[in-house]
């Protein structure tokens, strides 16, 4: 009938539920922050246990252990074995300090101050179409970390990108392509992670970590931890400045940190630095079509809210890229909803 809105028929109570998990979503995040905290994938990493047994391990109240525990269990981090015994599930294991993918840091880190105060005037950051972080923390985001007070949740936002690292790293390794490339900048890299895998999959490598002095260290840390520090250095410094030059320039869920204007800032130090059939290999998430289920529009939020960033589309990326030099080429997925983007100088 010509005029008429059809509307879909819903269930008002389930759909109160969901609403309501939604609303709660925020006591999701700080139960995943308290099993972090309290380190219960890891007492639970070798066999079944009590909350008693927890406890004692970790000098917490037995009582409001065994409550956090059975909160776990009903979000699926852990699984009830009966008898008052809890074991880890999948994703629980993913809590654990000891595996190579760890989002241990990523759940202490979006509870911790730095991430969570924000949050608290998102409404504001949406109005105002900025982040609200230097009002929330009396500084943004990474000045906040720079802070030597601060070098703690620093030490921990780094371990938080090095374990989003890992869940793309392997896909990165097997599918760049690195013929001719003997030298790899790591923009931004944090703790290194992505090139140091890079170096030890091609031993004609050298790679560098260029990021702020304070995550440099941890770079410097870690490649000597895998006996890479012959064929790998730190360089201090600012990538709104300068770029050190290099075969390629790696950027990894850099540019979803910045908003249009200092993206491109940063894609064109990096087209300065690389030269005339210089390469890039960018890796962010991609937003899909509006309207399907997509996790990158929730990263977007946060951008918004932390970072001041943004999540982008294909086609958003392109324009970037043009306007820096760059030219789009192969595109492929690597894992954990990020896509790995090859970018050639033009």
């Amino acid at each position: 009938m010509t005029g008429t809105t059809v509307t879909q028929a819903t269930d008002p109570a389930a759909d109160a539920a969901s609403l309501l998990n939604l609303i709660a979503g925020g006591a999701m995040t700080q139960i995943v922050h308290a099993v972090a905290a309290l380190n219960i994938a890891d007492h639970l990493a070798g066999e079944p246990r009590t909350a008693e047994e927890v406890a004692a391990r970790e000098g917490s109240n037995e009582r409001t252990t065994f409550r956090l525990m059975r909160a776990a269990a009903s979000l699926g981090l852990l699984s009830y074995e009966g008898e008052g015994r809890f074991g880890l599930t999948g994703m629980g294991g993913l809590l654990r300090s000891d595996t190579p993918v760890s989002l241990r840091p990523m759940a202490l880190v979006q509870a911790a101050p730095s991430h969570w105060q924000p949050w608290g005037l998102f409404p504001e950051a949406v109005r105002k179409g900025e982040s609200q972080a230097g009002k929330a923390l009396g500084a943004d985001i990474f000045d906040y970390f720079a802070r030597p007070e601060n070098a703690e949740t620093a030490r921990i936002f780094s371990e938080a990108m090095g374990g989003m690292s890992a869940m793309v790293t392997q896909g990165v390794v097997a599918g760049a392509d690195l013929e001719g490339v003997s030298t790899v900048v790591d923009v931004g890299g944090a703790d290194g992670h992505l090139v140091l895998a890079l170096m030890e999959a091609r031993p004609e490598l050298r790679g560098q970590v260029l990021d702020l002095p304070h995550a440099v260290e941890g770079a410097v840390e870690e490649a000597a931890r895998r006996g890479l520090s012959d064929r790998f250095s730190g360089a201090a410094g600012d990538f709104f400045a300068e770029v050190p030059t290099a075969d390629l320039h790696v950027l990894k869920t850099v540019l979803h940190d910045w908003d249009d204007d200092r993206a491109l800032r940063i894609l064109r130090n990096c087209r300065a630095a690389a030269g005339e059939g210089g390469r890039a290999l960018v890796v962010e998430m991609v937003l899909k079509e509006v309207g399907t289920s997509d996790f990158a529009t929730i990263s977007d939020m946060a951008m918004l809210c932390v970072t001041g960033g943004v999540e982008r589309d294909l086609d958003e990326f392109d324009a970037l890229f043009t306007a820096a030099g760059w030219s789009r080429g192969r595109t492929y997925p690597v894992g954990g909803g990020h896509f790995g983007m090859e970018l050639r100088a033009v």
